[in-house]
């Protein structure tokens, strides 16, 4: 499979800080590819360089195999970009924001059909300031989609959006990626990488500290699972005893027991069996892309 994308050993400072510090990975065509990490671990940075935002002080880019500094105007007519924080005039019309960025392409694709794919048409005399979140978001990723781009940035798509306009978000993306195009995607929801991306770079401290598929992901890092269950009775101390069990913690009558094996769901209930210890609500949590997420980053909060 041919890549859209490819960084070798990226590297670019602020002065004294290290942003990104010497990263390798490649983009494979028509997938949905993730970038995510904590505020401050290089993200942006690796973004705004591929998008020729910004010039790397060492390694090498090859964007749709084209240099993005060197080749900026020719590769804006074949990428998409929506930005974290977009913004319109308030009274600027649907119509008009698609028409006047059409301009800017040496060929626009019909705008007239992307509001109808988007949901957007019956909005086309709206002024801006009147549409909701959602509707700001299909708008915005109709500019970026109006020179029918090969590769789509997606920074944030989803931030400050209900569930219900998210799960839009999601589908819309799928389709994206479904028409042949690639996507890159970076989000700080892990719940919205693990359902979309085909593959995900966890990035912390400027480096790529993992990268696979979200399910190769939390198999080989790891990860643990969770029992949680009600019982009133003292019962910490047998199941910390268990084998596999990490972790048991108790708040109030609930207590949740944290560890790895296929067998752990069958011993911890055998223990509470065999010692009449009557426990209710008993439910397991498998683990997610967020637990490996935690445990390669840490739980500290960022700047």
């Amino acid at each position: 499979m041919n890549s859209a994308v490819r960084i070798e050993h990226l590297r670019k400072s602020y002065g004294p800080i290290l942003a990104v510090d010497d990263i390798s990975f490649e983009v494979r065509e028509g997938e949905i590819f993730g970038v995510v990490g904590p505020n401050g671990a290089g993200k942006t940075t690796t973004i705004e360089c591929l998008e020729g935002v910004r010039k790397a002080d060492g390694g090498r880019i090859e964007v749709l195999g084209m240099d993005p500094v060197r080749g900026e105007r020719p590769l804006r007519q074949r990428i998409g970009v929506q930005l974290q924080q977009s913004a319109l005039p308030a009274r600027i019309k649907v119509w008009e924001a698609l028409d006047l960025f059409s301009s800017l392409f040496d060929h626009a694709t019909d705008w007239h059909a992307l509001l109808d794919r988007l949901g957007l048409h019956e909005k086309l005399n709206a002024p801006f300031a009147k549409l909701s979140g959602g509707q700001k978001q299909r708008l915005f990723i109709a500019l970026a989609l109006l020179n029918d781009p090969e590769l789509i940035f997606l920074d944030e798509l989803t931030t400050g959006l209900d569930p219900q306009a998210r799960r839009s978000m999601w589908d819309l993306v799928r389709e994206i990626r479904d028409q042949g195009r690639t996507v890159l995607l970076t989000t700080h929801f892990m719940e919205e990488a693990e359902r979309l991306c085909d593959r995900v770079a966890i990035m912390d401290h400027g480096r790529v500290v993992a990268l696979d598929s979200p399910s190769n992901l939390i198999r080989s890092h790891g990860a643990e699972n969770r029992i949680v269950f009600t019982i009133e009775a003292s019962c910490e101390t047998q199941l910390r005893a268990l084998s596999g069990v990490s972790r048991v913690d108790r708040v109030r009558d609930r207590i949740t027991v944290q560890g790895s094996g296929d067998g752990l769901v069958g011993d911890v209930v055998g223990l509470l069996s065999a010692n009449k210890l009557a426990f209710r609500d008993l439910r397991t949590e498998h683990s997610t892309l967020e637990d490996v997420f935690l445990a390669l980053t840490g739980r500290e909060m960022r700047d």
